[in-house]
């Protein structure tokens, strides 16, 4: 038995992800979705200071994130 042909061209742009967890591009910790002095988007939640979540210093630990998990704005380090 063969299973059919299914054109599958275009399902990746079409697919947009809107749940589950968004990582930081750069060091791959995961990011918390909240809202940061009138600045929505994903950040660290590490409790330590410009350190991510493993406990390295990373230029995008202080910045907001988009939902790809890159940094909006890079932060000074």
């Amino acid at each position: 038995m063969t299973y059919p042909a299914f054109d599958t061209s275009g399902i990746a742009d079409a697919v947009e992800i809107s749940n589950g967890p968004v990582t930081c591009s750069e060091c791959g910790c995961r990011l918390q979705h909240s809202a940061v002095n009138g600045i929505e988007g994903w950040f660290h939640f590490a409790p330590m200071g410009g350190r991510d979540a493993r406990g390295d210093r990373v230029s995008c630990v202080d910045a907001p994130h988009n939902a790809k998990g890159r940094a909006l704005v890079a932060a000074a380090a």
